[in-house]
């Protein structure tokens, strides 16, 4: 009577992370700190709650799956000068769609873009390894066979598409790339998105840009999907992008964002998306609209991570295999252990944090790239910060 499809999903990393540390009772009377999840602590900016109030009758309301005009042509004009695209390259009503926060759409693409076969065979999906568990959900269910790209330190943290054997690319629908990457925080280079972007289109598969960490960026903004589709010059077929304010605005709870790009896509994933009704309600859209035409607040979250960051740097340094990435909040620290270190944070130090083991799985070589790290959230104010990275490197050396 289930789904036996059901039985592939991936397990789910934080069920893994309580059944590791429920039983561990920390031996510390100092307060707990939660490093585990990426749940932005950051206020969102004030203004929201002012329209989330002020529209009481629309809550009452169904909302059309495809927001409203002056949502999509925020979403639009945004886009336009952040990737410095040409006026009117990206239309509102063919190019954009809101979604309930992009976990939701990154799952539900799969069953828009995967076929029951590719080339007469299973059909297969590419992602990153380490990846974010919702593409391996969503891969599960569809019913495809999960191909993990190895993103290494040796390889900068990018899974290496070009090292992907052509039968596979043949029969692949999807491609996941997280640009800045969760955990790693290493953004594409834009040469990396437009081969991502020929591969798709020579071998008929849709590119998903995960561009959630966008906008948290240390020194440089990433280049992004709809930017290197700009330079090919050859329109937005095959690709789309998700953007969210979830870390963008520290809106998470607010379940707002929006995927872009091909326009037959999009019709498609509206159409599908009619019968699921996942949509965002009116007040949502225009508080919404009212974050993406606003970019004061966003540089106080950027100057909120890069505070963070100098606390870790100054902290660790040197150690753990630390480097500053490119963007997110999180730090990738090498520990040799990751499972052994994070029982030994949460016991001495009464620190979360989460196994990289838990969010990778073995390559063809067996070995788990995310087995010898911690992956550790930088979403605390800067004080719990500071106390937290003090702790880690005390229990940790």
């Amino acid at each position: 009577m289930l789904n036996p499809r059901l039985t592939d999903l991936p397990d789910y990393p934080f069920d893994r992370l309580r059944t590791l540390l429920d039983p561990i009772a920390p031996e510390t009377n100092k307060p707990p700190i939660m490093l585990s999840v990426g749940e932005p602590k950051l206020p969102p900016p004030k203004f929201i709650s002012e329209i989330l109030g002020g529209r009481h009758d629309d809550w009452g309301k169904y909302p059309p799956i495809d927001g409203t005009p002056s949502f999509r042509r925020a979403v639009s004009e945004w886009l336009t000068r952040r990737y410095d695209l040409d006026a009117g390259s990206i239309d509102p009503d063919r190019h954009v769609l809101p979604v309930s926060g992009t976990r939701e759409a990154l799952y539900l693409v799969s069953a828009l873009c995967v076929p029951p076969e590719k080339a007469g065979q299973r059909p297969a999906i590419l992602m990153p390894n380490p990846f974010y568990h919702v593409y391996g959900g969503a891969t599960a269910v569809a019913g495809a066979e999960p191909v993990y790209l190895p993103a290494l330190a040796e390889n900068g943290f990018m899974p290496d598409i070009d090292a992907v054997d052509p039968a596979i690319l043949d029969r692949t629908a999807l491609f996941y790339l997280c640009t800045p990457s969760n955990p790693q925080g290493t953004a594409a280079p834009i040469a990396v998105l437009k081969r991502a972007i020929e591969l798709a289109r020579r071998h008929d598969f849709v590119l998903v840009v995960d561009e959630c960490y966008a906008e948290i960026y240390d020194r440089h903004p990433p280049a992004g999907g709809l930017q290197a589709a700009a330079e090919l010059g050859q329109g937005l077929e095959n690709l789309l992008v998700f953007h969210s304010l979830s870390k963008r605005s520290s809106a998470a709870g607010m379940r707002s964002g929006f995927v872009a790009g091909d326009p037959n896509l999009i019709k498609m994933f509206r159409r599908l998306r009619n019968y699921v009704g996942p949509q965002v309600a009116l007040p949502a859209l225009e508080a919404s609209e009212a974050l993406w035409r606003d970019e004061a607040h966003v540089d106080a979250v950027r100057a909120f991570y890069r505070r963070n960051f100098d606390i870790a740097e100054a902290a660790i340094a040197g150690r753990f295999g630390y480097y500053r990435p490119d963007g997110g909040f999180f730090l990738w620290l090498d520990v040799g252990d990751g499972e052994r270190a994070t029982a030994e944070l949460w016991r001495k130090a009464a620190l979360r944090v989460l196994p990289g083991a838990y969010i990778a799985r073995p390559g063809a070589d067996g070995v788990n790239p995310g087995s010898r790290y911690i992956r550790v959230a930088l979403v605390n104010p800067p004080e719990q910060t500071e106390d937290a990275m003090e702790r880690l490197a005390g229990v940790l050396g």
